[in-house]
């Protein structure tokens, strides 16, 4: 048996509203203007989507990760990134911290996660604000069930199914 869920707000309805999208927003910008590699941020964006459950998010940096040309096998394994050498040492590490940080209420990020960071990247405050955006963007979408945006060509497969 399938539940189907329906959104408690609208993505539409929550995006009209003043304050909320744009403060999520800038944050994401933050992040961007960086100068972290992309590809990278949307992997921790994909993998704490993942990481909770929010099909939303994980639907959208799919998408996204897609329209960036992320390697089809990164973006189809990202779930299982330690059994694969499909990841780089960055991406690696910064799943790492993606997931320390996101799962932190069940063991802290440790010295050797943060060690393990700072041997690939300068940017770490970045790296701690894109996953911190992630997170918030998830627990909003999540708790208010917005529906996730799959492509038109991806629903049409899912019918022919």
């Amino acid at each position: 048996m399938t539940l189907e869920r329906r959104a408690r707000i609208d993505w539409a309805e929550f995006e009209s509203g003043p304050y909320a999208v744009a403060a999520l927003s800038a944050l994401g910008k933050a992040v961007d203007d960086s100068g972290l590699d992309r590809s990278i941020t949307e992997l921790i964006k994909v993998r704490a989507s993942q990481l909770n459950g929010c099909a939303f998010c994980l639907q959208f940096h799919l998408n996204n990760s897609r329209k960036l040309l992320i390697a089809p096998a990164n973006i189809d394994l990202v779930a299982t990134w330690r059994e694969v050498g499909a990841f780089s040492a960055g991406a690696r590490a910064a799943l790492v911290w993606t997931e320390a940080l996101t799962l932190m209420s069940l063991q802290p990020a440790t010295d050797a996660v943060y060690a393990g960071l700072r041997t690939q990247f300068s940017e770490i405050a970045s790296l701690a604000t894109s996953v911190s955006a992630i997170n918030a963007w998830n627990r909003t979408a999540g708790a208010l069930r917005f529906a996730p945006p799959i492509p038109a060509n991806r629903l049409a497969e899912r019918a022919l199914a």
